[in-house]
């Protein structure tokens, strides 16, 4: 039998297989930058008239509590309209945006104030465009291989094509979080808990680079206009990078936008998954990368925080350089699901407000689903109902105290906290959607963080 790699072996250029497209593309002006990006991809080559189109920004979370920062974090508004434009202008009139926000904050109106106040109610008035809460709708479940099956939005899976408009950051679990992480907003909360799991060989990479394998034909267009470090939410630093990346093959796309956010595609486990299943090789030689030069455009974006181990504790750089002691606050791990994660900033700042010079009795703290308890700790708090099943009988622990709920609730943390001897504040955590607006400091005063960004006129 003649091999496909034998078939074409020799053969002249012209012969062999045709490279995929990535447009590198400056974001310059509204609607023609955009446009620029998607013809210069040949994004629509595929997409028939009369097509049911599913649009998947990325908005993360959503806070109607306060103003927070939105750069880098939540896929702008104005590329949303743009992309909606050049949809209508080829016939598509059936349009649906849709995303799955995590509700962590208890903010149950959270996804109809985050499509009211991005403009995606004046996107349906204007062009007809629907927009749902992929929470609220029915799933179906889908078989990936390899014995993995998640649960999938149905209106995406029944739609002919998908736009996937991801924003261009680097992330504290999976390195990157582009295209195919995206499409893990598609995905219902048990799936989504899923794919943190403790199995290390079919671990959080393993499951997101499938994400994209069942999916209908994928444009996908990386909103680069800001950038994000130590992403994926307002916590991370954002910078203007002006920048679209565009391609009809998804992990092109990726491993393109990876590159321009300092990494190189083996750095990063989920592409290396993706490309292994689709015989790829990770650089870029099966390319045509047309726009920008890649070299000269991308900048290394941060995406972990640096952590400080010492005899005297294990902890954030950040409350180390405060001096605190006695405390051993382990850096997470890829087993930790988003709705634990999103308490995880919250209980770090009021530690370090806590800090009273005094050194804590070596408090451990425990997240994810793999952590084991050390010896000679004071007290242990298994965070979460994944730490407390696996660690409840463990020899090593002292002093147990378990927040048991899945997601922890705010008040129980508190409690937790205070048995062992750090007075948190309270309030910081009876008010946790106004957590968000905390950030909005350091991008004060500078005229590049433009709010218009997420506006629909």
């Amino acid at each position: 039998m003649i091999t496909l790699v034998q078939q074409f072996k020799g053969k002249g250029e012209s012969e062999t297989l045709p490279k995929k497209i990535v447009s590198i593309t400056k974001y310059e002006k509204p609607y023609e930058s955009v446009k620029k990006a998607v013809s210069s991809c040949g994004g629509f080559d595929a997409l028939r008239s009369g097509a049911r189109v599913f649009i998947k920004p990325n908005i993360v979370f959503w806070s109607s509590e306060s103003i927070f920062p939105k750069w880098g974090v939540i896929t702008t508004s104005r590329v949303v309209e743009d992309i909606v434009v050049l949809l209508k202008e080829h016939g598509i009139d059936d349009i649906t945006i849709g995303e799955g926000i995590v509700d962590s904050f208890q903010d149950d109106g959270a996804a109809a104030h985050a499509s009211a106040y991005l403009g995606y109610d004046l996107l349906g008035e204007k062009y007809g465009v629907k927009f749902i809460n992929v929470m609220k709708r029915p799933f179906k479940k889908v078989d990936l291989g390899d014995g993995i099956t998640l649960s999938f939005n149905q209106d995406i899976m029944e739609s002919d094509f998908v736009i996937d408009l991801p924003v261009m950051k680097s992330h504290s679990q999976t390195v990157v979080s582009l295209g195919i992480k995206n499409l893990k907003g598609t995905i219902n909360t048990a799936s989504r808990k899923k794919c943190h799991n403790a199995d290390r060989n079919k671990d959080l990479h393993y499951h997101v680079s499938k994400l994209a394998d069942k999916m209908p034909p994928i444009l996908t267009v990386i909103d680069g206009i800001y950038s994000l470090s130590r992403g994926p939410s307002f916590d991370g630093r954002a910078k203007r990078s002006n920048l679209l990346i565009a391609s009809a093959d998804i992990l092109s796309a990726d491993m393109v936008g990876a590159k321009l956010l300092g990494y190189h595609p083996e750095e990063v486990p989920h592409l290396v998954w993706a490309a292994k299943k689709r015989g790829r090789p990770l650089d870029l030689s099966d390319l045509e990368i047309v726009g920008e030069d890649l070299a000269e455009v991308a900048a290394e974006h941060e995406y972990t925080f640096d952590y400080s181990i010492t005899e005297t504790g294990e902890m954030p750089m950040a409350l180390a350089r405060s001096g605190i002691s006695g405390l051993f606050y382990r850096k997470f791990d890829d087993t930790m699901c988003t709705y634990c994660s999103s308490l995880t900033g919250l209980v770090l700042i009021a530690i370090r407000q806590a800090w009273s010079g005094e050194p804590w009795d070596n408090i451990e703290v425990l997240t994810g689903k793999v952590m084991e308890p050390a010896p000679g700790m004071g007290a242990t708090i298994l965070l979460g109902q994944c730490m407390y099943k696996l660690n409840k009988d463990h020899p090593n622990i002292n002093k147990m105290v378990a927040v048991k709920g899945c997601p922890p609730k705010p008040e129980d943390v508190v409690k937790a906290l205070h048995e062992v001897g750090i007075e948190v504040n309270p309030s910081l955590f009876s008010n946790i959607a106004a957590l968000p607006g905390a950030y909005m400091e350091r991008y004060r005063d500078r005229p590049e963080f433009e709010e218009s960004f997420f506006k629909v006129e």
